[in-house]
């Protein structure tokens, strides 16, 4: 029984630094950031007013991924796909 208790005492020790390390990266928005966050997404076409509950996770969701696409980097969303040098079929 002994044993039991050092072994989860030693493995709460060596897992402790990693909680703390986990949780150190999730700051808060601010309400400045959550207001922009809105307006680019009001933006890309979602309307809080006029969303409809059964549509309303499809509608956000694809307005986000509008904003995402606009703000990468690479390019928009890959809706098909192609090998190189061939045509899309």
């Amino acid at each position: 029984m002994k044993s039991l208790v050092q072994a989860v005492v030693i493995a709460a020790a060596f897992a402790a630094p990693v909680a703390v390390f986990a949780q150190s990266n999730n700051q808060p928005l601010t309400r400045a950031q959550v207001r922009a966050d809105l307006i680019q997404v009001e933006k890309a076409g979602f309307n809080p007013a006029r969303s409809n509950p059964n549509e309303y996770p499809a509608n956000i969701q694809a307005a986000e991924a509008r904003v995402a696409a606009q703000n990468s980097a690479v390019g928009g969303v890959n809706t098909g796909s192609s090998q190189a040098g061939q045509a899309a079929q």
